[in-house]
């Protein structure tokens, strides 16, 4: 009985890592995730003492849980039996697909990446890049709103800068969750936008089974009371002004919706303007249909120069960032007051009908945000330029700088004066313009558009030609 048990080498290894597996899986693992969601707790507790909008149970749910509600919800269901006898395929197909669509599109919201890490980013990002300002904010925006309300922030898409942009500025009032385009689904970029609560949205799907599942999910977030942001334009503008509401997610969020329940939607318009764009040259490229395509290795070497000389201007201390990004929120636009006065219960119409109502009410919307787009000095300063006939001294652009700037305020244009200072703002706009090249100072003093450039600064000069 006291005899030495000899086993082979490879056979103790084996029964060594078994027992450490063990310990891990029956001990330590249990151990660190209960230390470590106790401190997620903690942090969610101690975030919600001071958002707006609380963060929902929904958000925190587990995303398997999610996926699962979604692949058999009445209506997915139904459309994946429709799609699979049209197609003449097996249910388990469709059903397949269903299961693809539903982990592509819901999130994986993370309170620490959210708060701890999308935060510090977007805040350093945002920084580091413009002078942010909150322009203008409602002071009924947010201001006692019931748990059982949903809050859809709704805003103007000038760049992808927006997303980070607008995190930022709100990240002390609600958790977003973002409807974003295939553009973000790249590693890493992906999973780190998939744990903020976003969620991804193709914008060009024609399939009936696709749009049924993203629609049931933005229906069960927005029942769920989930603070989101859209940009109903459907893509960032591509010269500068304003385009017309796209009315997928608006649908998706009202045609359930019932104007006499105890649960309301409330959009809240967000205007957002930059004095520098850093796609604008490629979106304004992407007018051209005769323009030639780059490639991978253009688009590189192009970033790599384009950084490199912002380099050299701050090593000269000639880089003022990209100027001034300014947002402005607007009040609140409540589905269940605005429905009582324009067109009471969408569920009983059938889509012709109902579109016809939601447009109404995405146009409405989307008159308060391009009423509340910020005016900034580049886009002044590009307005008066292009307004001009020909060069014109310093006194001469002082002076009908003045006079466009009277002209919105009396418009009631919301404009962001840097300092409150006119004088400033206009020097601003106009070393903007210069330091880019935009626009040339001749020997005589006198400044001109450079005839090359003038639809860079129609671009600009666009984003702000409704408020006149």
């Amino acid at each position: 009985m006291g005899e030495p048990v000899t086993v082979p080498l490879w056979l103790f290894v084996a029964i060594v890592a078994f027992a450490l597996w063990s310990l891990l899986d029956r001990l330590l693992i249990p151990s660190g995730r209960w230390f470590l969601r106790r401190r997620l707790n903690r942090l969610i507790d101690r975030v919600n003492r001071g958002l707006a909008v609380e963060i929902k149970p929904f958000q925190l749910t587990k995303r398997q849980v999610l996926i699962d509600r979604l692949v058999y919800d009445p209506q997915v269901v139904a459309a994946a039996n429709e799609h699979a006898r049209t197609h003449n395929v097996p249910r388990e197909v469709a059903m397949t697909e269903v299961h693809r669509y539903a982990r592509e599109i819901v999130p994986t919201f993370n309170a620490y990446v959210y708060f701890r890490v999308g935060y510090s980013i977007a805040r350093t990002v945002a920084r580091f890049l413009y002078r942010v300002r909150l322009g203008y904010a409602d002071e009924r925006t947010l201001a006692g709103v019931s748990p059982d309300t949903t809050v859809v922030f709704v805003m103007n898409h000038r760049s992808n800068m927006d997303y980070v942009l607008v995190a930022f500025l709100a990240a002390e009032r609600t958790a977003l969750s973002y409807a974003v385009g295939e553009w973000a689904r790249i590693w890493p970029l992906q999973q780190l936008i998939r744990a903020m609560g976003a969620y991804f949205v193709r914008r060009n799907s024609d399939s009936p089974i696709y749009r049924r599942v993203l629609e049931r999910y933005v229906h069960m977030a927005t029942e769920a009371g989930v603070a989101q942001a859209m940009y109903p334009e459907g893509g960032l503008s591509r010269d500068g002004r304003l385009r017309e509401p796209k009315l997928g997610l608006f649908d998706y969020m009202l045609k359930s919706f019932d104007p006499k329940g105890t649960h309301d939607i409330v959009f809240v318009p967000v205007a957002l303007n930059y004095d520098r764009v850093l796609e604008d040259r490629t979106l304004l490229r992407s007018l051209d249909r005769q323009a030639a395509r780059h490639g991978v290795w253009f688009a590189t070497r192009t970033a790599v120069a384009f950084w490199t000389s912002q380099v050299g201007l701050m090593l000269r201390g000639q880089w003022f960032r990209f100027g001034y990004a300014c947002v402005n929120f607007g009040g609140p636009i409540s589905a269940r007051d605005w429905l009582a006065d324009h067109g009471g219960d969408l569920r009983g119409l059938d889509k012709d009908q109902r579109f016809e109502v939601v447009g109404r009410l995405a146009k409405d919307v989307m008159g308060e945000i391009a009423r509340l787009v910020p005016v900034l000095p580049v886009s002044l300063m590009a307005t008066v330029l292009l307004d001009a006939e020909g060069p014109l001294d310093e006194l001469e652009l002082k002076v009908r700088a003045s006079d466009l700037i009277a002209h919105f305020e009396g418009r009631g244009a919301r404009l962001y004066l840097p300092r409150g200072d006119r004088d400033y703002a206009i020097h601003v706009g106009l070393r903007m313009l210069s330091l880019r090249r935009l626009v040339h100072e001749g020997d005589d003093g006198l400044f001109a558009v450079v005839a090359t450039e003038r639809p860079i600064l129609a671009y600009y000069a666009n984003a702000i030609a409704h408020l006149r």
